[in-house]
């Protein structure tokens, strides 16, 4: 039974080994073109435990625009600080920039090709849960290619370059406007949870309130009654002056 023991947890030892060889591999090969990158955008919400942290990693070439805001919704259990701890580091491992507010943006230009690394510490909170609602991603601007491709458009027809130069603009506006939405929505968000956080609040005060009203009129109703509580008084027992 023993040995059969062993050889499980060895192999439980490998499997894990290997798992986390192959995601550090993957993470250090950011420079190969074929890498899955994921998504260009993500908003979502997460929950930190207190004392606790949370990575995230996003993949963005060189030459581009990262932006990265959160709002902390909702606070859960005994500490009200809302403030959450964020920092950003590059694909080499350098520090890009912090954040210890309880909502904050943060944007800066890709200068190296790789996965962007970003945690949200709530270290400072150990007995408080809190939830974050998160909006990043990275966007490239297409105007400083369209510069590169000056001498190919020469030959271009000037009205096929205009209906694309003004298509590139809109493009950037809705992009611009979907990220001011999200922003919109996250504080819509916050302002929610706030509310109800503060009725929660109000209702259990309330009946606590109650609850101390009707014990102490209770309570006023029983001494007042025994103020006035007159005994009977008979030959073998009379009242004392």
């Amino acid at each position: 039974m023993s040995t059969a023991v062993i050889v499980f947890g060895y192999l439980c030892f490998i499997l894990l080994t290997n798992t986390k060889c192959q995601r550090i591999e993957a993470m250090s090969d950011s420079s190969d073109p074929d890498v899955f990158g994921g998504a260009d955008q993500y908003d979502f919400s997460i929950i930190v435990q207190g004392g606790g942290q949370e990575c995230f990693w996003q993949y963005a070439e060189q030459m581009g625009y990262f932006y990265f805001s959160y709002e902390v919704q909702w606070v859960m259990g005994i500490q009200n600080s809302r403030a959450i701890t964020v920092s950003i580091n590059a694909p080499s491992g350098s520090l890009i920039d912090t954040s210890a507010e309880a909502s904050g943006q943060i944007n800066f230009k890709t200068n190296e090709s790789g996965f962007y690394q970003f945690c949200l510490n709530n270290f400072l909170t150990s007995f408080g849960s809190k939830q974050i609602f998160l909006n990043f991603g990275v966007y490239y601007d297409r105007f400083d290619d369209k510069k590169r491709e000056n001498l190919e458009r020469i030959g271009l027809n000037d009205t096929v370059s205009a209906i694309r130069e003004t298509a590139m603009k809109v493009e950037n506006y809705v992009f611009h406007m979907w990220r001011y939405y999200n922003f919109a929505r996250m504080r819509k968000g916050a302002d929610y949870f706030l509310g109800l956080a503060n009725n929660n609040y109000v209702t259990w005060w309330s009946l606590a309130q109650s609850a101390v009203i009707v014990l102490s009129g209770v309570l006023q109703v029983y001494f007042v009654k025994r103020l006035f509580d007159v005994k009977n008084t008979t030959p073998t027992s009379k009242p004392r002056c």
